[in-house]
């Protein structure tokens, strides 16, 4: 797989969905949040809504950390069957926004697994709602997804 390609790839899903916020707020899920979508920092520690604003360069390079310590060795870790950097990208993009549990007991890594990319294309569809109602935003992101896988 192009490790390169897929972190491009993640990376630009991630800010168009994500955006990025330095100041410190409540995500859809109630959780509180900052920068590019995260709900800690390199120490460990959970965002809280007290934090101070940041700088775009504290959210680019925490993105980075996160996507190379986090979730780039998550996904390749869970996917086996990862054959170029556009679909691993789409996948880094899912577990940065869901969890790399969510991937780890889905349909969609077992599709993944054994090569059944379009019943995969359809599996990550199925991930569009917070708090049990479908969201607009996540629908987008999803078929964005889908398209790469």
């Amino acid at each position: 797989m192009d490790i390169g390609q897929a972190k491009k790839t993640a990376k630009a899903l991630i800010r168009k969905y994500e955006g990025c916020f330095l100041r410190p707020y409540l995500c859809p899920a109630g959780v509180p949040t900052i920068y590019y979508g995260a709900t800690f920092y390199k120490d460990g520690r959970k965002v809280q809504l007290t934090d101070p604003a940041g700088t775009i360069e504290q959210a680019e390079d925490l993105l980075d950390w996160m996507l190379e310590k986090i979730y780039f060795p998550g996904v390749l870790k869970l996917c086996s069957e990862l054959d170029n950097g556009y679909r691993g990208g789409a996948l880094t993009d899912f577990a940065f926004n869901l969890g790399l549990s969510a991937l780890k007991n889905s349909t969609l890594r077992k599709k993944v697994n054994t090569g059944e990319w379009e019943l995969a294309k359809k599996e990550i569809l199925k991930w569009n709602k917070g708090g049990g109602k479908v969201l607009s935003g996540l629908t987008k992101r999803r078929i964005a997804e889908s398209r790469l896988l």
